[in-house]
């Protein structure tokens, strides 16, 4: 019988999700059913969902068509009442096998949608690999208690909870097992990790109790973060732990003092510049990458132009860049918004403001050695992956020196002698032996 398909948007975290969400349906046979773990970060990501679903409708008329994730939890009736839709299934639920092997019995319900802000807990869940993927995800908590104006995600996630640290290590030990190189740590606000649970642990605790009981894990690394949040030994940890990779990715959101106020978060533009600034100074190979909105309602030029300069100042490598889009039952929402033109002019000129930054880095590393974990087999002899800086690498190889054997090198680490970049991918040979 085949095996369900997962069509996942989003996060690091619905990555991982959709392991367990596979592996659900699966034991309760539902090899004919594709599931959409859906993002509701943005009303595009939303649009985005139903238009998958509408085109896998035309291409699969027999397949159960069901729908879960963070887009169902929020707007589960929205989903509802498409005709293609099978089932509807909430974050909560997805994650446990029961709604999945009741879902099509006759009594079931089509839609199992469940008060998300009544969740008190995260179970940890144990997966022995991810599908296509050559570094492991790992949740470590979920939802968030922050309400940032622009942001519909706590309503489809719920209040912060964290996996206990015993389970985490378990799971990380069991991947290391089946020949992981790398973990990434996720969750939707992971430095929020540990009040929740007895004893209070931070998340340098928990990292710190990762590489001290598993110690044949080579990388590790953290998914996004907050970084006025972070602990002191977790700072301590990034900054001197070489098996903690170099890199970060910041949650800042924005470069205007006063569009953060009115995001409602946690740093201003002077934290963030001052925290990348320490950082770098203890680990000078650190690189930063870094979500940021373009045209957020009441931004004017000059605010604009501060997140422009903050790409600078932090120097940002790796740029996540939305063009503000109104979430429904956001106080962004109802705030004076700006135009959708310049909103998409704003991100346009972000992006190529944060490609010039990055390939200013790549300059920097040509002629420099790199540790490569290599992710997959390109064309013609080459093979993709990334540095420990998270630059992604395409290495040349020589299919002679390969042979039939190209895809045995996929999920090792490899030592590469970068010689230039090229179409935001660094390029470069494997040192001989």
């Amino acid at each position: 019988m085949s095996k369900p398909d997962v069509v996942t948007f989003g996060c690091r975290l619905n990555s991982f999700e959709s392991e367990i969400i596979r592996e659900n349906a699966d034991r309760a046979g539902l090899g004919d059913a594709v599931i959409f773990n859906t993002c509701a970060v943005t009303a595009e990501a939303t649009r985005q969902a139903r238009q998958a679903i509408r085109r896998i409708a035309r291409e699969r008329p027999d397949a159960k068509l069901i729908v879960t994730g963070c887009a169902a939890q929020v707007e589960p009736g929205r989903f509802q009442k498409m005709t293609e839709v099978s089932a509807v299934i909430g974050n909560h639920e997805k994650m446990k096998p029961a709604p999945w092997r009741d879902l099509f019995a006759p009594e079931g319900a089509r839609v199992l949608v469940n008060d998300i802000m009544s969740v008190e807990e995260t179970a940890g869940h144990m997966i022995e690999g991810l599908e296509g993927h050559t570094r492991a995800f790992i949740q470590v908590q979920n939802g968030c208690d922050h309400r940032c104006t622009f942001c519909i995600i706590p309503y489809g996630r719920g209040n912060s909870r964290s996996v206990p640290m015993g389970e985490v290590v378990d799971q990380v030990k069991l991947l290391v097992m089946n020949g992981y190189r790398e973990v990434v740590l996720t969750g939707v606000d992971i430095t929020s990790y540990g009040p929740d649970l007895p004893g209070g642990p931070s998340l340098g605790m928990l990292v710190e109790r990762i590489l001290k009981n598993v110690p044949d894990l080579e990388r590790l690394r953290l998914s996004s973060i907050d970084s006025v949040e972070i602990d002191p030994l977790l700072e301590d940890l990034l900054m001197h732990e070489p098996r903690m990779m170099p890199h970060m990715h910041l949650s800042l959101q924005a470069g205007d003092n006063m569009i953060l106020k009115r995001m409602k978060r946690r740093h201003s533009r002077e934290d963030a510049i001052e925290f990348c600034t320490r950082m770098r100074a203890a680990r000078p190979d650190m690189t930063f990458g870094a979500d940021i909105i373009a045209g957020f309602p009441t931004e004017t030029e000059e605010m604009f132009e501060n997140s422009l300069k903050l790409v600078d100042d932090c120097r940002l490598s790796f740029l996540h860049v939305f063009p503000y889009s109104p979430r429904e039952g956001t106080p962004a929402a109802n705030m004076p918004q700006v135009d959708k033109a310049t909103r998409k002019d704003r991100a346009r000129r972000l992006r190529e403001h944060g490609e010039a930054a990055r390939d200013k880095m790549f300059a920097a590393m040509v002629d420099s050695a790199q540790n490569v974990l290599i992710e997959k087999q390109g064309k013609d002899g080459f093979i993709i992956g990334h540095t420990e800086n998270f630059a992604p690498a395409r290495i040349e190889t020589g299919r002679a020196r390969l042979g039939n054997n190209s895809g045995a090198m996929e999920g090792n680490i490899v030592k590469v002698l970068i010689t230039g970049f090229e179409d935001g991918l660094l390029m470069g040979k494997l040192f001989d032996e």
